[in-house]
């Protein structure tokens, strides 16, 4: 998995060209692609004639399979599957149309403006970095035009967040962070759902042992899900 993550990055800087996919592998089966049928219809309103939204966390198979292909058709970064802890959320509107896709898994090792806002030192990074998560993908649908509905998502999502994973994996969360490429996108979302814009990434991979492969530069942004969220972070084991 380390390796196709690092072709995957080399394939994106323009160092080479891979092969169309033709496989996935889960686990140690191989599976193929296959399209999931959804509808494609523009949705162009304001948000308040699609409320209330329907916030559904990822269970069945028949959700996960839309969920995967959504992202590996529409998302620039794609799809490759979810390892450790994570979250997957799709959001529909009131006529039950998936409008968004929304995964969250592990928070970064180290990133020093997080880890400096925070107040962390290396000992109370490894206790504390298992309450936070990293808000991977975000996607609004292609054919989806609704102004404020990806910061209205977000502000939805971070109410229950917490406790969908205190269920689901027996301890909550305390922080939420995301990482917006600054050449690609201006963070709008993210601001206008509260979240703190604490630095930036220095352009490395975390793959990048010498120094040498350079990647876009990120904007980090941060979302506390409860007032002592600092101190949650660094005394709970």
């Amino acid at each position: 998995m380390a390796c196709r993550t690092m072709l995957l990055k080399l394939e994106r800087l323009g160092y080479l060209r891979l092969p169309a996919a033709r496989t996935v592998g889960v686990g140690n089966v191989i599976k193929k692609r296959t399209p999931v049928a959804h509808s494609t219809t523009e949705i162009i309103c304001s948000l308040r004639e699609l409320v209330p939204l329907r916030v559904e966390a990822i269970q069945s198979a028949e959700s996960s399979r839309l969920f995967k292909h959504l992202l590996e058709e529409y998302h620039y970064l794609g799809f490759n599957g979810t390892v450790g802890e994570n979250m997957k959320y799709m959001v529909y509107d009131n006529q039950q149309r998936p409008l968004a896709c929304l995964l969250f898994g592990s928070a970064a090792w180290r990133i020093a403006p997080r880890d400096e806002w925070i107040g962390w030192d290396s000992t109370t990074r490894q206790k504390g970095l298992h309450l936070m998560t990293n808000n991977m993908r975000f996607l609004i649908l292609p054919w989806v035009r609704v102004p404020h509905l990806a910061s209205h998502s977000l502000a939805n999502i971070a109410k229950r967040l917490s406790d969908d994973w205190l269920q689901k994996y027996g301890h909550p969360i305390y922080l939420l962070e995301t990482f917006v490429e600054q050449n690609r996108f201006q963070g709008t979302c993210y601001r206008a759902a509260n979240w703190i814009h604490v630095g930036q990434t220095q352009g490395r991979s975390r793959n990048d042992t010498y120094s040498t492969l350079h990647v876009p530069i990120k904007n980090i942004y941060l979302y506390p899900l409860t007032l002592k969220f600092k101190e949650e972070l660094s005394h709970e084991t």
